[in-house]
């Protein structure tokens, strides 16, 4: 249920309402941003929400039953507020959200909540964004359990995994560059694949900061699941982490952590249980 002031109600139930819906996005470096679609700017309690950024909302859908809600907010890439590189480099990725109303012409009145959450799957198409408003019934669809796998479970590196990176990532500097997606190092001569899987952490140039997993590792050449946001140069340096594949010959053989090893290798497949369930059919017809 949705709460107001009394004035707030008051204004709502009249014949003729001045009604702004604002945007608060947190992102999980603390920055703080305020969008509005009033004519002009608003100043809601301490906040700065920023008009004519190209931001519209679609219809909120709400139910009674435990399914998601849903929101998406559409707007134009501004070069003063949402940037396409800051998208692309994931500055906005589990950003929180409240989306508001208020009276523009009695501030005082205070907020009327529509939406509170967090920034799902963010697409760039055309310099225009697309946004969803992932609201609290998301955590419901969560699996919060673990499942029997053939596949570690563990994160390369995590407390769990227990393998300590260091020994495993390496300086390497960009020589020659093939598109924000692929370049190549030719003093990274470690065998091929051995960095597939993997990422690489940026250490100077226009991507410094950022990270990207790796698709493919060949001949002293990386590309990347996704392109990097800015472009990449000769003379860039980074960081570069080995990859793994999450299975137990490449934890025992590469790694030697089959100790920690957080999988079930030796759990019977699909096959083996289609071909268990024929047999048993046939065994039950004969």
């Amino acid at each position: 249920m949705r709460t107001a002031s009394a004035a707030l109600v008051n204004h709502l139930a009249g014949e003729v309402t001045t009604l702004a819906t604002c945007w608060k996005l947190t992102r999980t470096d603390g920055t703080v941003m305020g969008f509005t679609d009033y004519v002009t700017d608003l100043v809601v309690s301490g906040v700065t929400y920023v008009a004519a950024t190209g931001a519209t909302p679609t219809g909120i859908a709400s139910s009674n039953q435990f399914s998601v809600d849903n929101l998406e907010v559409q707007g134009i890439l501004s070069s003063a507020a949402i940037t396409e590189q800051d998208i692309g480099a994931g500055k906005y990725d589990f950003a929180a959200i409240q989306c508001f109303a208020v009276n523009v012409s009695d501030l005082t009145q205070g907020i009327m909540y529509y939406r509170v959450g967090w920034l799902g799957e963010v697409t760039v198409k055309n310099g225009e964004f697309t946004a969803e408003l992932r609201g609290l019934a998301q955590k419901l669809q969560q699996n919060m359990g673990e499942i029997f796998s053939p596949s570690c479970r563990a994160t390369f590196g995590d407390a769990r995994c227990k393998v300590n990176l260091t020994s495993y990532t390496f300086t390497g500097t960009v020589t020659a560059v093939t598109s924000q997606q692929a370049f190549i190092a030719s003093g990274m001569t470690q065998a091929s694949g051995y960095f597939t899987g993997g990422e690489v952490q940026w250490l100077t140039g226009a991507n410094a900061g950022l990270h990207m997993e790796v698709k493919s590792f060949l001949n002293s050449q990386f590309a990347f699941v996704l392109p990097m946001p800015n472009a990449i140069t000769v003379g860039d340096t980074f960081n570069a982490i080995a990859g793994c594949d999450k299975t137990f010959p490449t934890c025992y053989t590469n790694f030697n952590n089959a100790v920690n090893f957080r999988g079930e290798p030796y759990v019977p497949g699909m096959d083996a249980l289609l071909t268990t369930a024929s047999t048993t059919n046939s065994l039950m017809e004969g």
